[in-house]
């Protein structure tokens, strides 16, 4: 088969290399779909420990069924052909976070375009207790999107806002995108969305953001927060970009008693203001891909239109990957999320 394998910081490059065979509890998986993620874009770069070349990426991704393990066989749920997406956080399922519902924790857990070869491929395979059947009313596109609209979902259960919270969120990539309209769902009165890209902006007050910041264009973060609070901070702040300098934005623009969630992967470690933290009991906690029952969330609210990304969707080639990487690195412009298609033309 074909895939597209980093091999290096800044090097991706589409070769030939063995196709998948599925075990006896696995699937394998014909790719019609697989989402560049921001995690990704920093292993890209060579500056997440996780990924070590050569490694292929991808893991928010839909495709059909096209082999079937024995046991997987077994127990009538799969066929050929059939239109799927997964989990790709595969985990153990017997320890303590596994059957408490923290399936996120497990110690053990294999995350694939980290641990295993992922979806930037003709082919992937995984254990079919990871694998999910695609609504007939969902397309495959919308299918891809199921793990980032997981990893959404977990931050705003983890922010948990009330009718009466404003929350900001700072980072409108997808996961910033997704989140909003989580936050929302959850029940949000008010979300501030900040980004230094005006079109992504555009796209989130078209989801519902009330009002939108542009440090780009030389407004203050945490001025505008606080004007737009009356002075008195947000009730939540959720960072989804993962540098120090939002980090800390967002401990410093909540209100006393306030929550910060940290779900930006792009710094390994960051300056906290932690006294202030402190003096204004403001929670801070990290928010790591999403539980399985979120992952079933995700995809329930896609079905029903809850959740998801239309505008600034590009879909293209799998050989054109390292230029896309590239793009959503340096000028990303109106694009908010890119789709692979292996195999042919998008």
């Amino acid at each position: 088969m074909q895939a597209l394998i980093y091999e290096g910081p800044r090097e991706m490059v589409l070769r030939e290399t063995e196709k998948p065979v599925p075990g006896e509890d696995e699937l394998l998986i014909r790719v019609a779909y697989s989402g560049i993620c921001g995690s990704e874009l920093s292993g890209y770069l060579g500056k997440n420990s996780l990924r070590k070349p050569p490694m292929i990426f991808g893991h928010e991704f839909s495709g059909t069924i096209a082999a079937i393990g024995s046991r997987a066989a077994a127990d009538g749920r799969w066929a050929f052909g059939q239109r799927v997406t997964a989990n790709p956080l595969v985990t153990c399922g017997q320890c303590e976070p596994c059957v408490t519902g923290r399936q996120q924790l497990c110690a053990s857990r294999k995350l694939l375009s980290a641990a295993l070869p992922g979806s930037n491929a003709e082919y992937v395979k995984l254990p079919a207790a990871f694998v999910y059947p695609v609504p007939d009313a969902v397309t495959l596109r919308q299918a891809a999107m199921t793990e980032p609209a997981a990893c959404a979902i977990r931050a705003a259960e983890l922010a948990a806002p009330k009718p009466s919270d404003t929350v900001l969120i700072v980072g409108m990539g997808p996961i910033g995108l997704l989140t909003l309209q989580a936050v929302l769902r959850h029940g949000a009165r008010s979300v501030i969305a900040v980004d230094m890209n005006a079109e992504r902006l555009a796209i989130a007050a078209k989801l519902g953001a009330a009002h939108t910041v542009c440090p780009a264009s030389g407004t203050d973060t945490l001025e505008e927060a606080k004007r737009l609070t009356g002075g008195a901070g947000v009730d939540a702040a959720i960072d989804a970009v993962g540098a120090s300098l939002t980090r800390r934005q967002c401990v410093l623009a909540c209100k006393g008693g306030g929550r910060t969630v940290f779900t930006g992967l792009h710094e390994e470690e960051s300056a906290l203001p932690v006294n202030v933290a402190i003096r204004n009991e403001v929670t801070m906690t990290g928010a790591f891909a999403y539980s399985a029952a979120n992952f079933r969330t995700a995809l329930r609210w896609i079905e029903e239109g809850r959740i998801g990304l239309a505008d600034g969707v590009v879909e293209a080639p799998l050989r054109e990957g390292g230029r896309w990487f590239e793009t959503l690195l340096k000028a990303p412009g109106h694009v908010s999320k890119v789709l692979l298609v292996p195999g042919g033309e998008a």
